[in-house]
């Protein structure tokens, strides 16, 4: 997420942004706009410099060509490949360069990014709706539904934004989702997320929706990668009605090592994944520290149940004192319900 603007004797002269994955860096926007006006201009720009050739050229020369005078960035590049040389390249032809500047809000800006290319690994967002006792759903496993229609479209403005929406099982098995984003009027759709199903045993079914649509949007299903006869005969059948298969680990507790899984996503270039679910699936992710932001819709409601299916379930205890902590609350009112989203 990266903007620039140009300035020359105090005027704004040109503003851009990188607009697509693949299109012209937001420095190569504005320094198109400007033409020969750039030449001795100050560039604002909220991420340093690119100094490789990826997708586009590098940024770095095509500044340095263009004549600017100086570079205010607000923080470094933490890809390896940049990572410092970038401002390195522009002082040594010359370039004043000045770094940090609301360093703050443009990490927050990037926070999706910065984890992929210094964890290796994709942001993940985890989501659920709740009644305000915390239940997800009754005791018979009926959710639809707890949130009203403002928070769902919501939810499908959020799927419209990122790589791969992940669920466990058991809310395929319970509920037979799309997983696909449907704003309604005037939402837009920036991307068409993968659907990933974890799904140790290949139980999901050649008639659920997600396999009927996987020719159309993929389907992952991550499965663990010892199984018996009756699983593997599943996962042939899936195989043939187009689910690609990602084989995982057992850890010693039963339960899939996702950590290499969600590894192996960021290779493939994903960089934000929503988690929607269910409770065991989030329990565990939770437990690894392996959620960044959470989604809590929270709905007017109080089931009263102590039989009912809760958010995050673990199998074990936890005091108090090992509460997750979290931080940078934003609430948001949806109608009656309320949108809490929050940085862990």
């Amino acid at each position: 997420m990266v903007g620039a603007v140009l300035v020359k004797n105090e005027r704004l002269i040109a503003r851009g942004y990188h607009r697509y994955f693949g299109g012209p860096h937001a420095e190569i926007e504005v320094l198109k706009q400007a033409g020969r006006n750039a030449r001795g201009a100050t560039l604002y720009v909220t991420l340093e410099p690119c100094c490789h050739t990826g997708k586009t050229g590098p940024c770095t020369q095509a500044i340095i060509a263009a004549g600017v005078r100086s570079v205010v960035a607000a923080m470094r590049d933490p890809d390896p490949r940049v990572r410092g040389k970038g401002f390195a390249a522009l002082r040594r032809a010359g370039i004043s360069v000045t770094r940090d500047v609301c360093k703050r809000e443009a990490m927050e800006l990037n926070r999706p990014f910065i984890r992929r290319v210094t964890a290796e690994r994709p942001y993940i967002i985890a989501k659920w709706a709740q009644t305000m006792d915390g239940c997800i759903a009754d005791r018979a496993g009926a959710s639809k539904w707890i949130s009203n229609s403002a928070s769902r479209r919501r939810v499908h403005e959020l799927r419209g934004r990122v790589d791969a929406i992940v669920v466990g099982i058991g809310s395929v098995l319970a509920d037979d989702p799309r997983l696909t984003a449907r704003p309604g009027a005037g939402g837009k759709i920036h991307r068409t997320a993968v659907r990933v199903v974890i799904d140790s045993r290949c139980r999901l079914p050649l008639q659920s929706a997600l396999v009927r649509t996987c020719r159309r949007i993929p389907v992952l299903l991550v499965h663990q990668d010892r199984l018996n006869p009756a699983a593997r005969r599943r996962r042939t059948a899936l195989i043939a009605a187009g689910v690609e298969p990602l084989p995982a680990q057992k850890n010693k507790a039963g339960f899939l090592e996702l950590a290499p899984v969600f590894k192996r996503m960021a290779v493939r270039g994903y960089t934000n994944i929503l988690v929607e679910g269910g409770p065991r699936l989030l329990a565990q992710l939770l437990k690894n520290n392996l959620v960044d932001e959470a989604w809590v819709f929270i709905a007017p409601l109080i089931l009263g149940d102590k039989s009912a299916r809760h958010a995050v379930e673990l199998d074990m205890p936890v005091p108090l004192a090992g509460a997750k902590k979290c931080t940078n609350l934003q609430v948001t009112r949806l109608k009656d319900d309320l949108l809490l989203r929050v940085w862990l």
